[in-house]
């Protein structure tokens, strides 16, 4: 048994009661389908002997109660398989729906709980591959592939161990091709895997280039970049195209080498059996059964070249998947739960340094504390890492050494939902969902009323601009909120976040699309908000932080001074010469 069919059969533990009865009706169907040469091989000895026939010996004397009998068998036989057949298809055909649901949620589920370092190393279209593309290779093998590799065995033992049985002299010769058969299916599956793993990498990297180019279709028209993305994509669809003609080329030589040893154990058995017939050493009924028998003992194994194919596309594929599902959480969740009502929003950051995966520190020693009820500031120039500092806040990343304290407690050791429950955050790249304003303000907050999602609006000044739009809040705003501006945008953010009502809020650049009147409004209302809350603002405009009860400067991943705006303003330091520069009174020295 192959690696990957192990990992898969591992992961189908859950489903076996339903695979015994999948694979009960597969034999059975089968069992009853193999039945009607042995019929013909009777009615052919009823009408060659009559009287002496086999059914005679059975107690049936006349020939048209034999006859009779037969028929009703037949009926009875073929009525079984029918029956057989549809459960088969019903019970195989919704296992494999069954195990495409579970295992693309398991799989989706898994995705969310890794870290973001993982997403950053890897192109969200490759992941919609092996998601979407893989997955559903697998439900196309178990939709048809699986009934067929139990088909074809037991038709194998089944007419194996009759011809043995009914003409030692003459099985042999069916079974000759067997080995060489055999030996060349093993063969394929070793030279296909490396190729289907290949067309696999090939779909996926497609996919990716797919779904990076859908994502940034405004910045391709506005450089007029269509034919040069055009090539990019013959460029990756020809080498998956190339990857699968490689493939193919060898799959679809299986079946003609198999039909040609099909038919030397079929000549065998029709000339050196019929010699044996003739010269009466082999009853007439017995060699009508064996022509039947050897046709059906050898022809089904010219599909063994398709399901072989569909397996090696389905392993390469189960590969790929179980792969993301053994990729480990580098993020765990402490065990320590705090409710968010019991959160007060005290923060030490405690000899903090991080790194991002094969760089330099981006936060290097850092130690600074974020009071409980209050506004707390960080600012400093691009790149002197504020914005990473909210990203350990919330454990999108593994600080490499120090501790991050909330009320007391590591937060290594609280349990992931809580503390994110507990931080509701503004960023200044604002994600909305495909869907309507309305689902965007309550997400994360599914079970808000139509009056508290108002609330929030007019909390975040978007209420006006909302009551504008062709169906208000029932309007939708499209993949990542394209129909809206970068301002509109970042004020729905806000009323997210507001109607989360967390004890702790995080505005990460949270005004920095919108216009100055806009700003103004955000700001007054954001002095009501924060009012007793404790709330981290991140910002490059210090207007917006001004009057903050701490101001934190950063510099190139350390703290380099703190203190009130006015008293930053005092130490002619750093922030005194960023404000000077914003506010126009003269331009930094380089």
């Amino acid at each position: 048994m192959t690696y990957p069919l192990r990992r898969l059969l591992t992961y189908g533990r859950r489903y076996r009661r339903r695979i015994w009865l999948a694979s009960s009706a597969s034999i059975l169907n089968k069992l009853f389908d193999l039945a009607p040469p042995a019929l013909i091989g009777l009615a052919v000895d009823v009408v060659v002997k009559q009287q002496d026939s086999l059914m005679a010996n059975w107690g049936v004397a006349t020939i048209r109660g034999q006859f009779l009998w037969l028929s009703l068998i037949t009926m009875v036989i073929w009525a079984l398989e029918s029956i057989f057949e549809y459960a088969y298809n019903w019970l195989w055909r919704n296992l494999a729906q069954s195990i495409q649901h579970d295992l693309r949620l398991d799989a989706y589920s898994h995705l969310q709980s890794l870290e973001l370092a993982f997403f950053e190393e890897r192109s969200s279209g490759g992941l919609m591959s092996i998601l979407n593309d893989d997955i559903n290779q697998l439900e196309r093998f178990l939709d048809r592939g699986a009934n067929e590799v139990l088909q074809v065995s037991t038709t194998v033992l089944i007419i194996s161990g009759a011809f043995f049985w009914m003409a030692p002299k003459v099985a042999w010769m069916a079974m000759l091709p067997m080995p060489l058969i055999v030996w060349g299916a093993i063969a394929f599956q070793k030279y296909l895997a490396p190729r289907y793993a290949d067309v696999r990498e090939r779909v996926g990297l497609l996919n990716g280039r797919l779904a990076n180019n859908l994502t940034g279709i405004a910045t391709i028209k506005s450089y007029t970049a269509e034919d040069y993305e055009t090539q990019r994509v013959a460029q990756d669809s020809e080498a998956y195209r190339q990857s699968n003609r490689r493939a193919i080329a060898w799959s679809g030589a299986f079946i003609p080498l198999i039909r040609i040893l099909i038919l030397f154990g079929f000549t065998a058995t029709l000339l050196y059996g019929g010699l044996e017939a003739v010269a009466g050493n082999l009853p007439v009924g017995t060699y009508s059964v064996l022509v039947f028998l050897t046709q059906r003992l050898l022809w089904p194994l010219t599909r063994l070249g398709e399901t072989l194919d569909q397996y090696r596309r389905a392993m390469a594929s189960i590969n790929r998947v179980m792969d993301l599902l053994d990729t480990p959480v580098a993020i765990r969740t402490g065990d320590y739960r705090l409710p968010v009502s019991n959160v007060r929003g005290d923060i030490t950051f405690k000899d903090v340094t991080f790194a991002y995966r094969d760089r330099a520190p981006v936060v290097e020693h850092l130690t600074l504390k974020v009071p409980a009820g209050k506004t707390t500031a960080i600012v400093g120039a691009t790149g002197s890492g504020k914005s990473t500092l909210v990203k350990l806040l919330l454990r999108f990343y593994e600080i490499s050494n120090g501790e991050i304290i909330l009320d007391g407690h590591d937060l290594r050791t609280l349990h992931l939902d809580d503390l994110r429950q507990a931080i509701g955050l503004v960023s200044q790249d604002v994600f909305l969902f495909h869907g309507t304003v309305g689902e965007n303000i309550a997400y994360g907050s599914f079970s808000a009323t139509n009056g508290d999602i108002e609330r929030a609006a007019k909390l975040a000044e978007a209420h006006d601009f909302i009551q504008l739009l062709p169906q208000g809040y029932d309007t939708i705003v499209g993949e990542r909120g394209q129909k809206l501006s970068g301002g509109q945008r970042q004020r729905l953010a806000i009323a997210r976040a507001l109607l989360k009502d967390p004890p702790i809020l995080i505005l990460d650049e949270a005004t920095s699309a919108v216009d100055n009147d806009t700003e103004a409004a955000i700001q007054r209302s954001l002095e009501k908000i924060t009012c007793d809350r404790t709330t981290i603002a991140i910002a490059h405009r210090l207007s917006t932080v001004r009057n903050a009860h701490c101001i934190y400067v950063m510099d190139q991943g350390q703290l380099a001074e703190w203190g009130t705006h006015e008293e930053l303003l005092s130490r002619r330091g750093i922030y005194a010469n960023l404000w000077s520069v914003q506010m126009g009174e003269r331009r930094v020295a380089l």
